[in-house]
Order: structure tokens, then C-alpha cells, then sequence
């Protein structure tokens, strides 16, 4: 970070719902990063206390559904004396072009933040071409 810089506060926005939902509590957007490399596209979400057993990431047609689920337990009883952020679940859908490969998209979640891999198709992938 360059001196003198300040961190800035971003407040969480919430998924905007079509519909009534039978769940009561709320979701958010995670903050997200992507990356491109020639190989691959790395999405990488933040989900600050959302276990690995409480994450989805699902594959319907060209949608990629990201759901973590918070575990409400942990925080019953507490009385926040000051709060930066709202506590509730994170969703993310992204629409995925031809040039992603299916059947290789990976995820892993570590300390809180969900990293996704969609590799590139082998034809998208960049190359040399040779002169004859």
C-alpha cells in the first residue's frame, strides 16, 4: 500500500431479491476479486465465517452459483457493542462463456475466503503460431 494511503470502509451490499424467501435472514454480495491468467480465470470471494461444509458452488447450463451459509449459532447470545459489517449468508451468480471448461472448475475455501479455478477451454488458451 502506498504511504499515506488510508483503508477504505466498504459497506456490504445486499443481494437484491425478486421474491419473497422462507429463510429470514440476509444475504450479501461477497467482495470478489478475478484474476485472468492464460490458463485460467480465478475468482477469488471473500466469506468471513462461513465453514466449508456451508458452501455451494453449483453448475446449471452457463450459471455459476456460489451460496456460503453463516452458522447463526455462533453468534447467539452476543450483544455487539460496535459492528462494522452485517452478519448474514453470501451469494454470488456468474454467467460463464464457452471459453471456460466444465468439467475442470475447482474450489477450495481457506480462512475465510473461497477461491474458485475455471480453466480455459484448450482452444481458448493462448498460443504460438508457427511461420512457415
Amino acid at each position: 500500500m502506498a504511504k499515506g494511503q488510508e483503508l477504505q470502509v466498504r459497506e456490504k451490499q445486499e443481494v437484491a431479491k425478486d421474491q419473497e424467501t422462507t429463510v429470514p435472514a440476509r444475504y450479501y454480495v461477497p467482495l470478489t476479486d478475478i484474476f485472468e491468467s492464460d490458463d485460467a480465470l480465478t475468482v477469488v470471494m471473500e466469506m468471513p465465517g462461513v465453514a466449508k461444509d456451508n458452501v455451494s458452488v453449483d453448475l446449471d447450463d452457463d450459471q455459476l452459483q456460489i451460496e456460503g451459509k453463516l452458522d447463526f449459532a455462533n453468534y447467539e447470545g452476543m450483544e455487539p457493542v460496535y459492528t462494522e459489517y452485517n452478519v448474514g449468508h453470501y451469494q454470488r451468480t456468474f454467467t460463464l462463456s464457452n471459453k471456460i471448461d466444465r468439467d475442470k472448475i475447482s474450489a477450495d475455501l481457506k480462512d475465510g475466503v473461497l477461491t474458485v479455478i475455471l480453466p480455459k477451454a484448450e482452444e481458448m488458451k493462448p498460443r504460438k503460431i508457427a511461420i512457415g
